[in-house]
This record gives structure tokens, C-alpha cells and sequence, in this order.
């Protein structure tokens, strides 16, 4: 992944980084037919709204952080909207919530040691957990060292704190690894910004809209033999156009 001081534009960025995240799916929670439409079919630069648009499990504090987050990633330009008009904040706090997030499929029984690159996520921490502490952690680093909240911050300055975790610079006075916490960070908001419009992100279909990406049409195989060497130029399908 690209260090995200890089100067080139952040739509760019995402292109280049993401191209395989729009199959990206989380267990979200409250997720039925009627909420899935009405997440998926309002207007791209519009606030989001209907059933998916109310907090279920971040706290007060963490709302604030999360939006300033994902805005701050994805700020409103030509081709997109905002991060939290298209529902990303939303994706966080349901997969957060859900079954993902109590980490109902990791194994958490120990022994937990520090592990090498490519042995994986090692902490004795569920994904709500991991996010709660490093949460509360940035909140104090942010409180003592810049005597302002996250959301508060100018863009420069959330951006050299995102690239100090990136780095793994930046210490947490809790011991959460700062450089894990934001891949924790940044892979939800790939996920938020690619995934199935229903899991509450992705609004209006506006990142699979970028990248091209046709969404679940089952019929690809057709379309490879008839646009051969040619564009391919459809509007996206999501769950919930064939559900």
C-alpha cells in the first residue's frame, strides 16, 4: 500500500489501491430487504438517511471520530460525495455491532505473542475491541499532545497522525500497536467504500460507479465474450436490485 502522504489525488489513490476491495462483505446487523433499498437508492452528495442511518453500537465520542475519519479519506470532490454522505460512518458501526465485530469467527483462546508480518493479526482482541481501545488511545494521544479531539484537528494534522500509526510511530499509552489499529482502520473503510451498498456504505453504488466495478450481475461470462477488447459500461447491480 502507498504511504497516504503520497501527493497524488486521493480519488486516484483509491483506484489504485482498491480495485479488489468491491467484493469486500461484513456481518452487519437489522439488515433486511426494505432497509437494503433504501440504502442503496438515495442520491449520491445527499446526508445518509432512512434505516441505516442512526447509530446502533458507536458511542457519542467515536461518532465524531469516525466521521472525521472517513471525510477525511474520502472528502467530497467532482467525482464522489463525502465519506459520511455515503454512509461509510454507517458500515463502521454495523459491522462494529454485528457478528464481525464480536469476532464470532476468530479465534481468541491464546496463547497471544507478537507475530511476524506474515503470520497475521495476533492480538487476544476482538475487531469492536481492537477499535474501542485504539479509539480511546488516540483520543488521549490527540488530548495530550495537540490539546484537540481528532474530528477537531486541521487536515494536515490528522494527516500526519494517521502517518505516524501508519509507521507504527506513534505509541499508545495502552499498548495497542498503533500500526495495527490503522490497518484496522483503513481496511474498514476500504470495505465501507466497496462493499454491497447494504451493509450500509457505498451509497448510491458511488464506489463501485468509480472504479467501474458491475456490482452482482450474474452474467459476466456473456459480457466478457461480447465486450471483447471494448469498454464495458454498465450500472452497477447490487443485492438488493435482484433480491
Amino acid at each position: 500500500m502507498g504511504d497516504i502522504s503520497d501527493n497524488k489525488p486521493r480519488r486516484q489513490f483509491l483506484k489504485h489501491t482498491v480495485s479488489s476491495a468491491a467484493v469486500a462483505t461484513a456481518s452487519v446487523i437489522g439488515v433486511d430487504k426494505a432497509t437494503a433499498q433504501a440504502a442503496s437508492s438515495g442520491p449520491v452528495g445527499t446526508t445518509t438517511q432512512g434505516a441505516l442511518a442512526g447509530y446502533l453500537w458507536l458511542k457519542p465520542s467515536e461518532q465524531g471520530f469516525v466521521e472525521a475519519l472517513v471525510d477525511h479519506l474520502c472528502p467530497p470532490d467532482a467525482l464522489c460525495a463525502s465519506g459520511v454522505e455515503l454512509g461509510l460512518n454507517i458500515y463502521f458501526d454495523r459491522a462494529l455491532g454485528g457478528d464481525w465485530g464480536n469476532g464470532n469467527r476468530l479465534y481468541l483462546k491464546g496463547p497471544f505473542v507478537k507475530g511476524s508480518a506474515n503470520q497475521g493479526y495476533q492480538l487476544g482482541l476482538t475487531p469492536a475491541q481492537l477499535f474501542r481501545a485504539g479509539t480511546q488511545a488516540l483520543m488521549a494521544y490527540c488530548k495530550s499532545n495537540v490539546g484537540k479531539q481528532f474530528d477537531s484537528l486541521s487536515s494536515e494534522q490528522k494527516e500526519n497522525i494517521l502517518i505516524l500509526m501508519q509507521s507504527g510511530k506513534l505509541e499508545f499509552d495502552n499498548g495497542i500497536p498503533s500500526q495495527v489499529y490503522f490497518e484496522h482502520l483503513l481496511q474498514m473503510f476500504y470495505e465501507a467504500m466497496f462493499a454491497d451498498p447494504i451493509y450500509g456504505g457505498n451509497r448510491a453504488k458511488a464506489g463501485w460507479k468509480m472504479i467501474g466495478y458491475p456490482g452482482v450481475t450474474a452474467n459476466h461470462r456473456q459480457n466478457i465474450i461480447q465486450f471483447k477488447n471494448k469498454p464495458y459500461r454498465v450500472e452497477p447491480t447490487s443485492i438488493a436490485d435482484v433480491s
